[in-house]
């Protein structure tokens, strides 16, 4: 076992994230924007319509949406309990880092944002399982995969697929304000490679991608 100082500690760190390369986004959605990578691009369309939950637009991005228009429901003008939209609107419906604060029913928030989709649509949620308490302005729930699953089943959604990403050592890192800076796509690094190693058993996020029967 070592026994590093702090100061040593710090400055590896420090090392890590000013290593070559492109910037990429910060250490807990890495791998979790790689699985989701381009997901939606071959059904991205001139006409289509995303509605994006709450500033969930750079996941639009990463679903590969550049096509459709997208339609923002940013909180507190809009709750994702009670869109104010017509049912069958979108074809997609996202939310990234968003159900951890819903204040009330999970399972009815989802229900919600499958009501607005229309038949086929596609829904992208990503949430939370290890997190520190955090507010936007309060925080209330932690999602495993299969609960992220149970909710689309109860909707009635098929094609379901879930994921999760973490490890302890990145669990440790959370409490550094490392966390939120963007870190370089270099697979030599060792940052990059502490955001691309996943223990199942220890998720810091989870995600969950659906589509609505026509």
């Amino acid at each position: 076992m070592l026994h590093l100082t702090d100061e040593t500690i710090l400055n590896l760190l420090i090392q890590s994230y000013t290593q070559p390369g492109e910037k990429t986004a910060h250490i807990t959605r890495v791998s979790m924007y790689e699985a989701l990578k381009d997901l939606f691009r071959e059904l991205d369309r001139d006409d289509g319509i995303c509605l994006s939950i709450s500033h969930s637009v750079p996941l639009a991005e990463v679903l590969g949406l550049n096509k459709s228009r997208i339609v923002q429901a940013n909180y507190p003008e809009h709750t994702i309990l009670d869109l104010q939209f017509e049912s069958g609107t979108f074809d997609f419906c996202i939310s990234d880092q968003v159900f951890e604060h819903i204040e009330g029913s999970p399972f009815a928030a989802f229900a919600e944002t499958v009501r607005v989709l229309k038949p086929g649509g596609r829904i992208c949620h990503t949430t939370c399982f290890i997190n520190e308490i955090h507010g936007a302005p309060s925080d209330y729930w932690r999602f495993t995969p299969e609960g992220l699953a149970l909710m689309a089943r109860s909707c009635g959604l098929t094609g379901i697929v879930v994921g999760g990403w973490g490890n302890r050592e990145v669990v440790e890192l959370l409490r550094t304000a490392f966390r939120n800076i963007p870190i370089p796509f270099n697979r030599d690094s060792p940052i990059y490679k502490m955001a691309t190693r996943n223990e199942p058993d220890w998720p810091i996020v989870v995600w969950v991608v659906a589509e609505k029967p026509i």
